[in-house]
């Protein structure tokens, strides 16, 4: 086993669940990802520009390939209308091997 992760869990949020849901499903379709989930709305309170702001998001959890990191930011940052969005890489260290398998496989581009 080597020390680097085979999959990521990359989180991304958004300020409408129509936005959230073609950011899934564009990063499945290009094979970017093997699945994602969108979940909210959340309540984020964030330090934007000097100033406390709170706002309704929805949050997307992508599952892939680390090999496909790059590409997937990259497709993040494209599709994405904030200035600088939120973009979370995470290794999953531990999982069903099955399911592990199937990430790498339907992410692998």
């Amino acid at each position: 086993m080597t020390d680097e992760p085979t999959v990521l869990t990359v989180l991304t949020t958004t300020d409408a669940a129509g936005k959230a849901e073609e950011l899934a499903r564009s990063a499945v379709e290009a094979r970017l990802a093997a699945c994602a989930q969108v979940s909210g709305p959340v309540a984020s309170v964030y330090r934007w520009e000097g100033a406390v702001e709170t706002a309704r998001e929805w949050r997307v959890l992508f599952k892939t390939a680390a090999a496909r990191y790059g590409a997937l930011e990259e497709h993040i940052r494209r599709h994405h209308d904030y200035d600088t969005p939120e973009i979370i890489a995470v290794p999953v260290v531990r999982g069903g091997a099955d399911y592990l398998a199937w990430v790498a496989r339907e992410s692998a581009g």
